[in-house]
């Protein structure tokens, strides 16, 4: 098998794929637009009219927008206090009760009223809504830039105000108190004494509070529930309309074109920026965090410490983790998990600086504060290149491990601090301009700032890629790419001074994480061939043995049988996998598995910001009827078709890849005979294509009510035309987990005596003495006798009858016979040979020698070779084998007539 080794171009190449899909679909809705504005060109009249219906209604100017700000209650309702029915006095009972009665009517009024209000909020929200999205369609794209600035404040203002984190949780904490409650009642109304006494009218007052508490306690819980529905669809329908304003705005100029205003107020920004850095606010904010994060800060320093004094030991461990790489007897996987720890502990230090720095300037004003969060993202920046720079340093994972590209290993060391030097202190300073006071630089610092970091990419980008041409210049896909990657962030620059600094700011934001998160499952996929490229070698090398010990082994037993004049297979069908197939199956399911974890990140990224993603789920395909009563029918839309047929496609490839992948991964470590894993992967991939069937069929809407009838008609169908079939099937399971034959076993059933050379799942081929291959059903073997010369022991017992005259010495011939056994090499030691005297025959004495050969195919050869030294041995000791003996005796009746 050829050891795989990966080159960083591949990497390269489907870094760049996906960067060019996701370039693909962010253009789909831009070019939608060209399209909008030429059919506003044919129907400018019904432009007209519906801008004119637009002026009418005027919707927010009739009415202010809804502030969907929910809070948290301050306390929660008083628990009841329920009185003790054995010490309390009848009126104490009354008393307590009366008064757990008005705090529970107190608190079912206070839900109401906020239920009351929650439910208005909805309703004026749903009406804002899609009074909203009804403007925002018969507008299309043709919106201003001063539109665009208010839209974001509304986005602003709905992110600010909106329900409280734990309000949700209150209510269900809420209504789990009120549920116990209302159970600790009735258990309470249970066990008081009615009484029959003149005290009867205080217990019927008791009994009456009680039961108003009990349905009060009642309402409670069913406002609680209509107040967390409500609270629950507010809730949604904020976050549906955020998203509604983050996607127009996506497509929105947000600032105007540059222009030598934009210089202005460039320098005015530089001026702000360079007054905001004031020595008291920073003393100030300084002093205030190491009161609040003295203990983190400590922490963070004494481990940045320990990392600095321990990074040579570092730098070597990672030498020396690479030393086994390549060597069978010695490589591990362990070796590269090390080697990735170390490499990420040499990144830490630069981003425990920032993070040490971003918590002293967590407690300062709005700028100070602004400065800790850039602080913090840069950290997690510094904290991705620096990893990759580790990586791709000499001695690392990427030169002795993965084996990537030595000039994009280069590359990269070259390169990787020149990116961090530009992006790391742009990434500090760009949250400043979200501040009160800096939010009016955003268009011109903001962009500057942008514009430089979108060069520096450019520039990386281009440098890499050369680096990665180098060895295939004539490679037009490597070309193409190459300029896709250089051109991106530069026509998102100039996206940027024409307006759509949002835009431009979104989309590589996105573009960015993105291709964190694709190197991320690369960097997986690699260590994931490296554990499947280790277990292969030393897999390779234990079947290697294994081949040359059954080589040795089938040598033995046709030398045997060349000398019993018995037939034995050629050649055994053992149940295992070729080795190239294991690494291509195993190879494939790891590059599937880590490309449905990129697309589904990509996806959960992406499809916030570009509507053209949601377009599937709004196309419907067929309704399902649902079993609820007055329950809706269920869409089925395209998305789910898609996601269907994505399951189909995905099980397909798992069944076709999963035994290699089972082999080299579980099976090789489990130290099973090839049989068990033979029927361990067939029960697993028949699993496998049951699972995936069911969440088909379910995701296309098929129900399981629908289908139980047709199932259970086939089960019957099966059961009586398909029953050989089937039982042949369960017996070929349980002979491949009871095992009670295996492959190469010598077995004796139905009369006919063979070698097993082939288990499968119908029946199974057995080799007689003869060469004849006998196709025997596997349910034979299960419900009938069975004998296995060689399942736990092969040795088996042989009784060879040797007869002597009368008069022979008895224990002279026992020893005589004793020693011939002996002095065979067929005859094992254990258990040793034996002789007896079994009978007195007519004409001889009966002695049986018994002896135990290691293999069936012994018997005969050792029956000819101890036959012939018996007769050998005792005719030199004089001692006579005699034949059967018989007197005749002739009688005389009388002479016989002469004749005349």
């Amino acid at each position: 098998m050829n050891c795989y080794r990966p080159r960083s171009h591949c990497g390269f190449r489907i870094l760049c794929l996906m960067w060019a899909t996701i370039l693909c679909l962010a253009a789909m809705p831009a070019y939608a637009q060209p399209d909008d504005e030429a059919s506003g060109e044919q129907t400018s009249e019904e432009g007209v009219e519906a801008a004119t219906e637009e002026k009418k209604a005027e919707p927010e100017e009739a009415r202010p927008a809804v502030q969907p700000e929910l809070e948290a209650e301050a306390e929660s309702p008083p628990q009841i206090q329920l009185p003790d029915t054995e010490t309390a006095d009848i009126r104490q009972q009354i008393q307590s009760l009366r008064a757990s009665l008005d705090q529970r009517l107190i608190a079912v009024e206070s839900t109401r009223n906020r239920l009351s209000y929650a439910e208005s909020l909805l309703n004026r929200l749903q009406d804002e809504y899609n009074s909203f999205e009804l403007r925002l369609e018969k507008a299309g794209l043709n919106l201003t830039g001063n539109y665009a600035n208010l839209l974001q404040q509304r986005l602003e203002r709905l992110q600010q105000q909106g329900i409280a984190e734990d309000l949700i949780r209150d209510i269900e904490n809420q209504l789990s108190t009120t549920r116990e409650e209302q159970l600790r009642l009735e258990e309470f109304e249970a066990i008081i004494d009615p009484g029959d006494d003149a005290r009867d009218q205080l217990r019927s007052q008791r009994a009456s509070l009680i039961r108003q508490l009990h349905k009060a306690v009642t309402e409670h819980i069913q406002a609680l529930n209509e107040y967390f529905n409500t609270v629950s669809a507010l809730q949604e329908r904020v976050e549906a309309y955020q998203t509604l304003l983050q996607q127009r705005l996506f497509w929105l100029p947000s600032a105007p074109v540059v222009s030598a205003g934009t210089l202005t107020e460039l320098v005015e920004a530089v001026a702000w920026f360079a007054n905001q850095f004031r020595l008291d606010p920073l003393n100030d904010a300084i002093g205030y965090s190491i009161q609040e994060r003295s203990g983190a800060i400590a922490f963070l320093t004494i481990l940045l410490a320990l990392l600095l004094i321990k990074r040579r030991a570092l730098k070597r461990n990672l030498k020396t983790n690479s030393r086994h790489v390549g060597n069978v007897g010695h490589d591990r996987i362990e070796h590269t998990l090390y080697a990735f720890t170390n490499s990420a502990l040499l990144a830490l230090p630069g981003v425990l600086v920032l993070a040490i720095a971003a918590l002293l300037l967590m407690e300062g004003n709005d700028f100070f504060s602004a400065l800790s969060g850039g602080m913090v993202a840069a950290a997690l920046v510094t904290l991705l290149l620096a990893f990759i720079h580790n990586v791709a340093r000499e001695g690392g994972l990427g030169d002795t491990h993965f084996h990537w590209h030595i000039d994009s290993l280069r590359a990269l060391r070259r390169e990787l601090p020149f990116l961090l030097a530009v992006i790391i202190p742009i990434m500090v300073i760009m949250p400043t301009t979200a501040t009160p006071d800096g939010s009016e630089f955003v268009d011109s610092l903001g962009r500057l700032l942008f514009t430089a970091v979108s060069i520096a990419l450019s520039t990386f980008a281009h440098r890499i890629l050369s680096a990665v041409r180098a060895d295939r210049p004539e490679s037009k896909h490597l070309l193409a790419l190459h300029a896709l990657a250089v051109a991106t962030p530069l026509v998102l620059v100039v996206a940027s001074l024409l307006g759509y600094h949002y835009t431009a700011l979104e989309l590589e934001r996105n573009l960015f994480i993105s291709i964190c998160w694709i190197a991320f499952n690369a960097m997986l996929f690699y260590i994931g061939l490296r554990a499947l490229s280790v277990r292969e070698r030393r897999l390779t090398l234990a079947r290697l043995r294994e081949h040359r010990e059954a080589q040795r082994k089938l040598a033995e037993t046709r030398e045997a049988a060349e000398s019993s004049g018995e037939g034995v297979p050629q050649t055994l069908d053992m149940p295992e996998m070729d080795l190239k197939d294991i690494n291509q199956q195993s190879t494939a399911l790891l590059r599937i598995l880590v490309s449905v974890i990129v697309i589904t990140g990509l996806w959960l990224l992406w499809a916030s910001l570009i509507p053209a993603l949601q377009l599937f789920d709004n196309i419907t395909l067929w309704t399902i009827a649902t079993d609820l009563d007055g329950g809706n029918p269920l869409p089925i839309t395209l998305g789910d078709l898609l996601l269907a047929l994505f399951v189909g496609v995905g099980t397909v490839l798992a069944v076709r890849n999963l035994p290699g992948t089972l082999e080299v991964m579980v099976l090789s470590r489990m130290k099973l005979e090839p049989g068990t894993g033979y029927a361990i992967t067939t029960l697993t991939t028949y699993t496998l294509v049951l699972v995936g069937v069911v969440v088909f069929l379910g995701v296309i809407g098929v129900q399981w009510s629908k289908l139980q009838w047709l199932v259970a008609a086939l089960g019957v169908g099966l059961g009586f035309g398909l029953q050989e079939i089937v039982a042949n099937f369960v017996s070929g399971i349980i002979l491949l987990f009871e095992r009670p034959i295996r492959v190469g076993d010598t077995v004796t059933i139905g009369g006919i005596t063979g070698t097993v050379s082939r288990i499968r799942i119908r029946a199974t081929t057995l080799v007689d003495w003869d060469r004849k291959e006998q196709i025997i059903p596997n349910k034979t073997f299960v419900t009938q006798d069975l004998t296995n010369w060689t399942l736990s022991d092969s040795i088996t017992r042989v009784v060879l009858q040797v007869g002597v005259a009368y008069g022979s010495d008895m224990d002279q011939v026992q020893k005589l016979l004793t020693e011939v056994a002996h002095n065979n090499e067929r005859v094992v030691d254990d258990p040793s040979p034996a002789v007896f005297c079994v009978g007195l025959g007519d004409s001889r004495v009966d002695f049986e020698l018994r002896v135990f050969v290691k293999d069936p195919l012994d018997i005969m050869p050792l029956s000819h070779e101890i036959n012939t030294a018996i007769t050998r041995t005792l005719h030199e000791a004089g001692i006579e084998i005699p034949f059967p003996q018989r007197d005749i005796h002739v009688r005389d009746n009388g002479a016989l007539p002469h004749s005349s």
